[in-house]
């Protein structure tokens, strides 16, 4: 299955879309369990670097860290194209990346709502898409999209066009699970809530009331999250196909 230039290329390969925040944490967990991973930035080089140096100390695995912008398609079928010639294709894709523009409703235009869209809902179409054609070429792959509980039943009108395009992820995820039948598996996993960098700067008083509304009255740490991702990717939960998955802590019914 594996171009064959050495061992570690014979390991399992997973591709994640993004580099910080909780994407880190599931590409540590992929690389801690002795996958090849390859994963891409936007705008944090650095940190990406960074990361892919750090994995290359620490693991016998192969690493490919690219900038790519998913919203861009000539982005990605050039990413296709160097997956390819280094590891021919890939056993998971993890659509992760994704953008928010928090406002009021009267500061948000159609410009910024367009952008929401094009990256956290035709970003995991077109990802999807590419990669996913690959993997049906060798009868087996698993595609995790990460949605949120914003798309299900969890809404805050300052980001009502990053709710929107997660619950149309929701749904592509199903859609796209009936495509690539029987040979590639499509989950979606929904957070609620993450102590990522994105929310450290969080009004105390907001972040509280919002712990407040979690039966478990906290916020989830990322690694938390990349065990759930870790487990869908892998062979252990074979049978699972074309499901939602909330992990939220569980929802308090008093606020509801």
């Amino acid at each position: 299955m594996r171009v064959e230039k050495g061992e570690t290329m014979n390991k399992k390969c997973v591709l994640i879309t993004g580099s910080t925040g909780l994407a880190e944490s599931i590409i540590k967990k992929f690389a801690s369990n002795n996958y090849n991973v390859i994963f891409t930035y936007l705008n944090h080089k650095n940190e990406a670097l960074k990361l892919e140096s750090e994995l290359k100390e620490k693991y016998d695995i192969e690493t490919l860290c690219e900038k790519v912008d998913i919203s861009n398609e000539q982005d990605i079928i050039n990413l296709k194209n160097k997956v390819i010639d280094k590891f021919r294709t890939i056993d998971v894709l993890v659509n992760n990346a994704s953008i928010s523009n928090d406002s009021l409703f009267e500061d948000k235009t159609k410009e910024k709502f367009m952008r929401i869209l094009e990256v956290n809902l035709v970003g995991t179409f077109l990802m999807s898409k590419h990669f996913g054609d690959l993997m049906n070429e060798y009868k087996y792959g698993n595609i995790i999209n990460i949605s949120s509980t914003n798309g299900i039943d969890t809404y805050y009108e300052y980001s009502l066009d990053y709710d929107a395009s997660k619950a149309g992820v929701i749904n592509l995820s199903h859609n796209l699970a009936n495509h690539y039948a029987p040979y590639i598996r499509i989950n979606t996993i929904c957070p609620g809530w993450i102590n990522t960098p994105m929310n450290k700067d969080m009004d105390e008083e907001f972040k509280k009331n919002e712990e407040n509304k979690i039966l478990l009255k906290r916020f989830a740490e990322p690694n938390e999250i990349a065990e759930l991702v870790y487990f869908i990717g892998s062979e252990t939960s074979s049978y699972i196909n074309d499901s939602v998955i909330r992990i939220d802590g569980g929802k308090d019914v008093k606020f509801e």
